[in-house]
C-alpha cells in the first residue's frame, strides 16, 4: 500500500518534519496502520477517510503508538489534499474533536495551515522541573524563567522548557530509554525546550521519545501549544511568532503561528510542505 511522503514546514526546498500521508477508501484495523508506521519510521504517518459529509476522518501512529494529533503531518495532509483536490479548506475530524487545514499552490510548492484545537496550559510542579532537568542534564541557573516550565496543550499533552542561551539548546541529549518513560509517565507527547532569540522568533528542539523518536525536526502540535501558552503569559507576542527547528539536526524547518487574543482560542500554524520523491 503506497504512502506519500511529504516533509512539513520545510525551509524552502529543504529541510521539513517527514511524514507520511495515505489517503483511502476505508481504514484498515489498527494492527496494520501501526504496522504501516513502522515502517515508513517517520515520527508521524497519517491516514485519512473521507467521511459522506465531506469531512475527514483522520488518525495519526508514530513508529510505536497512534497519537491524538500531529501537526506536521496534518500540514503534509492538507498539502496532499490541495494536490489531490485543488486549494481549499478541509474539515478533519480527529479522536478528540474537529479542525481544519487549509491547502494550496505556494509558488513552485505547497503550503498549508492549520487550525488546532483549543490550547490550555498550567504550571509544573518542582519535582517535575527536577525531573526534566536531570534527564537533559541542564543546571537550574540556565533556565530561562520569563518562559517557566509549563505542560501546554494544543491537541496533545507537552512540556515546555526555556532556555538561557542558544548554545545550551544546541548541546540538548539525553537517554531515549529514559525519555519515553519519563513522557509516558507523564502522559505527553514531546518536551519543547526554547530559546527566545526575541519576542516574536524562537528556536525550538523537541524530543519525541514518547513515540520512539529522538527527536523532531518540526512539531506543528507543540508550536500551537506554545503559542497559546504564550498568550497566557501575556508575552509580548505581537500576534504572531516564527519557530525555526530542526537546525541542530541539519533539517532546519521554519513555523509560523498566529495567536488571536481570545483566552484558549485555537492557533493557526503555517508552513511549507514537500514532496519527498522516492
Amino acid at each position: 500500500m503506497s504512502i506519500l511522503k511529504i516533509a512539513a514546514f520545510a525551509d524552502g526546498d529543504v529541510g521539513g518534519n517527514p511524514a507520511g500521508v495515505k489517503i483511502m477508501n476505508a481504514f484498515p484495523d489498527d494492527a496494520q496502520m501501526q504496522s504501516m508506521a513502522a515502517e515508513v519510521g517517520f515520527s508521524e504517518t497519517v491516514f485519512a477517510v473521507q467521511k459522506p459529509d465531506g469531512a475527514w476522518r483522520v488518525r495519526y501512529f508514530s513508529p510505536e503508538s497512534e497519537v491524538p494529533f500531529c501537526g506536521h503531518a496534518t500540514i503534509a495532509l492538507g498539502a496532499a489534499l490541495a494536490m489531490e483536490y485543488g486549494a481549499g479548506k478541509f474539515n478533519l475530524e480527529i479522536n478528540r474533536g474537529m479542525i481544519s487545514v487549509e491547502g494550496r499552490r505556494d509558488g513552485t510548492g505547497v503550503a498549508a495551515t492549520l487550525q488546532s484545537p483549543p490550547t490550555h496550559s498550567e504550571g509544573l510542579a518542582a519535582e517535575s522541573v527536577a525531573e526534566l532537568l536531570s534527564l537533559f542534564s541542564y543546571a537550574e541557573s540556565e533556565l530561562d524563567l520569563r518562559i517557566p516550565p509549563a505542560r501546554i496543550h494544543g491537541g496533545a499533552d507537552h512540556f515546555v522548557f526555556a532556555l538561557k542561551s542558544r548554545d545550551a539548546l544546541a548541546r540538548m541529549q539525553y537517554d531515549l530509554n529514559a525519555g519515553r518513560q519519563f513522557m509516558r509517565q507523564a502522559g505527553i507527547a514531546t518536551v519543547m525546550l526554547v530559546f527566545a532569540e526575541s519576542e516574536q522568533r524562537f528556536h525550538t528542539r523537541n524530543p519525541f521519545a514518547s513515540g520512539g523518536v529522538y527527536e523532531d525536526p518540526a512539531t506543528g502540535a507543540a508550536t500551537a501549544a506554545f503559542a497559546g501558552y504564550l498568550r497566557d503569559l501575556e508575552w509580548p507576542h505581537g500576534g504572531a511568532i516564527e519557530i525555526v527547528q530542526g537546525e541542530d539536526m541539519g533539517m532546519r524547518s521554519r513555523l509560523h503561528a498566529e495567536i488571536s487574543a481570545e483566552a484558549g482560542a485555537s492557533i493557526r500554524v503555517s508552513g511549507r510542505a514537500r514532496l519527498m520523491l522516492e
